[in-house]
């Protein structure tokens, strides 16, 4: 061995076997076998053998040797420790003889545990089984149990239905568990369930009992409405208490739910009846005596007949023409006031116009309806088109009856705002009706529209041709101030349109644009009838106004009607101050607008010859100015009943008057008129405009 090898495990030894080494093969790395030589001589043997320079041959016997001499001191202690190892081996020995039996034992054991875990399986399976027959026996005693508590009838319940009064509450309980019981008794029959046969004719007896006692108790209270002054409502929130009463019949004895039905719709329809006939009479005797009749038209002269219209008092009769404090009654205050009490009011010595009557009426109407539709379905279990048959039933002959009666009254009517107002009282009644969810009544004011709205439009059409065919020589003596007629067209129109605005209706609005029409040529015509049209033209503006102010005051400001009539009254007025300036200004008026178009054309110099007329306008000007816008403001003030128009029209005209003098000034500024002498006498257009303001009326 060389002194490499002997530094070499025989690991290593055998890597660098010259047999095994393919130096041919991709495996062998050169730097990986530097690494391994480095290691090796990294060793501290290695080192101090290569420090020291000892003989590694020399060191590698010696070696040897200590080894042999360690092996010899082994065997030295083995044959020492002989008889110790004996003895350890004989212990040994008994060790896996009890061991031995110990496997057998654990064997036992481990036989006798898997025929006991067989057994334990085999109880489980008993016990699962008997779990199961447990549960099934348990369900069918719950239903036989159940079964059997539904079928019996105690002896407590016998008694209740028997002796006990309905309106105590243990009968009511007793008799929603007899209920119970003839539902299963009818279910298990249908199963032909022979339980049933034991206890069916108990049942039946407590049935029979109960109908008759629960009958007995509805007709009672049915029967205690019709007597006189009787507040129904008050056995009918009874019978409300006690709703499954009927319910009860209605489940288990038709017939009679059919009879106590109908016993309660006759009942009930003889009440509502005999209550509103009387209540309508009764209403009517504190009507207004005095009413409109045929004659009572737009367009009737004022003394064509006696009577509506000459006496000079409203205190005690209406007002067909004027709204006033009748349309109140539209507010929602009025309109869901308390109704009216006939008896109370005839020993007032009140009276009250027809809308009144009207909206009491049906104010009573539409309470007591909403109440009994919703006591029919609450009570006798009906909805949908059930509870509207049953109800017209009861308050079809009433509703007949209203109609009939309003179809009298309405065929002689010509109150026009009173079927106005009384159409809107429907209208807003029917939105009530359906705020609060009751369709019952829906058909009834359908049906009272019907016959207003053709009246009211023929009333209105009437009126139409009456102001139409109105002869201006028959309607008394000519005056300026504003004609009754417009009055009553002004007050009717303002009316209509401020009643109208909530519930908007196009056919209305034309009737209304009709009657418009008709009146301005009414008041055309009559204008027609002066001499002179400067009277015409305050004739028109006193009624314009008076129609504007009317209009303005009670509808809306943005009308149709109040928009025409400031279209006619603002072209009528700038005529009349035209008419007013021309008798005491004519002259430099005339001489204003001749100069100004001949100034247009550039042919002012036309005029340098009217020197004369021009000297005598500007000192007749300045002479009697202050006289003349006096007196014009005076004759304006008489012309015109309104105030404030007539200070209107004053201060228009001295506007003008100024405007036109401007005219006049400027044109005599012009150096064609530059060297006339009367320029010096012109007045001072600010002087002028300030002693105007002196003239103009104080407000």
């Amino acid at each position: 061995m060389s002194g490499w090898e002997f530094w070499m495990t025989d690991g290593e030894m055998a890597q660098l076997h010259l047999g095994e080494l393919d130096l041919t093969t991709d495996e062998l790395i050169l730097d990986e076998v530097d690494l391994h030589i480095q290691a090796n001589l990294e060793d501290e043997l290695v080192k101090e053998a290569f420090q020291t320079g000892v003989d590694l041959r020399q060191y590698s016997k010696q070696v040897e040797a200590e080894l042999e001499q360690i092996e010899q001191a082994s065997i030295k202690d083995y044959i020492k420790e002989s008889q110790n190892i004996a003895l350890l081996h004989q212990q040994i020995s008994a060790c896996d003889a009890i061991l031995e039996r110990m496997e057998e034992m654990l064997s036992g054991f481990q036989s006798d545990l898997s025929s006991i875990s067989s057994e334990i399986h085999t109880l489980q399976r008993q016990s699962l089984s008997m779990n199961v027959r447990l549960k099934n026996r348990q369900a069918v005693r719950s239903h036989l149990s159940q079964l059997v508590d539904e079928l019996l009838v105690p002896g407590a319940m016998i008694s209740t239905i028997l002796d006990s009064p309905v309106t105590e509450q243990h009968f009511v309980e007793q008799l929603h568990e007899l209920n119970n019981k003839i539902n299963l008794a009818k279910e298990l029959s249908f199963r032909e369930t022979l339980a049933c046969c034991d206890i069916q004719d108990v049942v039946d007896r407590l049935k029979v009992k109960a109908v008759c006692k629960i009958r007995e108790f509805i007709l009672q209270k049915i029967y205690s409405f019709r007597k006189p002054m009787t507040n129904y409502q008050i056995p009918q929130n009874t019978l409300l208490k006690y709703r499954f009463f009927y319910q009860f019949l209605l489940a288990n004895e038709r017939t009679v739910a059919k009879e106590v039905r109908d016993d309660y719709v006759d009942t009930m329809s003889k009440i509502y009846f005999s209550y509103f006939k009387s209540y309508s009479g009764r209403l009517l005797k504190v009507q207004y005596e005095e009413v409109a009749n045929k004659d009572d038209l737009m367009g009737v002269e004022d003394t064509a007949k006696k009577g509506f219209f000459s006496k000079p008092s409203l205190k005690s009769r209406n007002t067909i023409f004027t709204l006033g404090q009748r349309g109140a009654i539209l507010s929602p205050a009025e309109l869901e006031a308390p109704i009216l009490v006939p008896h109370t009011a005839q020993r007032g010595d009140s009276r009250y116009p027809y809308e009144t009557l009207f909206r009491s009426q049906h104010y009573a109407l539409l309470d007591n309806g909403c109440r009994e539709f919703l006591f029919l379905c609450d009570f006798f279990m009906v909805t949908g088109n059930s509870a509207l048959d049953l109800f017209n039933s009861i308050m079809g002959k009433t509703l007949g009856m209203f109609l009939k009666s309003m179809s009298t009254y309405v065929a002689d009517c010509y109150d026009g705002i009173a079927v106005f107002l009384c159409i809107h009282i429907i209208l807003r009644f029917r939105a009530i009706a359906a705020k609060r969810n009751i369709p019952a009544l829906d058909k009834y004011w359908e049906a009272v529209l019907e016959l207003l709205w053709p009246r009211f439009e023929l009333i209105l059409e009437m009126n139409i041709h009456s102001i139409r065919n109105s002869d201006p020589q028959k309607l008394g003596l000519l005056d300026s101030r504003p004609h009754y007629i417009t009055r009553r067209y002004a007050e009717f129109s303002s009316a209509v349109v401020s009643i109208n605005q909530t519930f908007p209706n196009e056919r209305i609005n034309a009737l209304l644009a009709q009657l418009q029409a008709e009146v301005e040529n009414f008041v055309l015509k009559m204008a027609a009838e002066f001499p002179s049209r400067r009277e015409q033209l305050i004739f028109l503006i006193n009624n314009y106004d008076m129609m504007l102010g009317v209009l303005t005051e009670r509808a809306a400001d943005d009308s149709k009607e109040v928009e025409g009539f400031q279209q006619l009254l603002l072209a009528r007025t700038q005529e009349f101050i035209e008419e007013l300036l021309s008798a005491p200004f004519g002259g430099m008026i005339a001489f204003v607008k001749e100069a100004e178009a001949l100034m247009e054309k550039g042919q002012l110099e036309r005029l340098k010859s009217d020197e004369a007329r021009i000297c005598q306008l500007v000192r007749g000007f300045s002479g009697s100015w202050k006289q003349s816008v006096e007196a014009m403001s005076q004759d304006v003030m008489r012309s015109f009943t309104n105030f404030k128009n007539g200070t209107g029209i004053i201060q228009g005209a001295l506007t003008q008057l100024i405007q036109y003098y401007h005219g006049f000034h400027k044109i005599l500024s012009q150096p064609a008129f530059r060297s006339l002498p009367a320029r010096s006498e012109l007045i001072n257009l600010h002087h002028l405009m300030v002693e105007v303001k002196k003239h103009k009326p104080n407000f």
